[in-house]
């Protein structure tokens, strides 16, 4: 006996992800300022500035220096508004100015390398290879790109959290 059952309707994929990891969509729109910064803001503003987080709707602006902070504070309405504009209401809901010292325009002067760091964990090419053929099938390339992000620091978490505390590690 066959039931009438209701043809389901077609869904993105992104929005099914959205839908199931909290705080994937407001990652996305994240990493979509960050690319477009300059393309949202007039010249001299842009050259000063770099979106950095957003969170909860609140978008960290980086300024290069004290003078830029001030002129970007007072024209935040003008900010605000071309974010609105391109993203929606919902989207940025306010702004937090904060300070970077290093430099804000990377073609500008070359800044100093920064200290040498412990090396940061990596994933094995295999285990690269493998999360980069999982997420090929994604007709969306941002959201291919973000998955992968996801995938790798998920993974790398998980091996750090197998290791064993630090001083136990460097006992001899």
């Amino acid at each position: 006996m066959r039931t009438n059952a209701v043809p389901s309707s077609a869904r993105r994929v992104r929005d099914l992800l959205t839908a199931a990891v909290p705080g994937l969509s407001e990652h996305m729109l994240e990493h979509r300022i960050q690319q477009e910064w300059r393309q949202l803001l007039p010249p001299a503003l842009a050259r000063r500035s770099r979106a950095g987080t957003l969170e909860r709707g609140a978008l960290e602006v980086r300024v290069e220096n004290s003078p830029w902070l001030h002129e970007l504070t007072m024209r935040s309405g003008e900010v605000l508004a071309a974010l609105v504009a391109r993203y929606g209401t919902a989207a940025v809901t306010s702004l937090r100015f904060v300070l970077d010292p290093a430099r804000v325009d990377a073609a500008a002067t070359p800044s100093p390398s920064p200290p040498a760091r412990a090396a940061r964990a990596q994933l094995s090419p295999d285990e690269a290879r493998e999360i980069k053929t999982m997420t090929s099938a994604l007709p969306d390339a941002e959201l291919a790109h973000v998955l992968q992000r996801l995938i790798t620091k998920d993974r790398l978490a998980r091996r750090q959290d197998a290791l064993p505390p630090r001083a136990e590690r460097e006992r001899p």
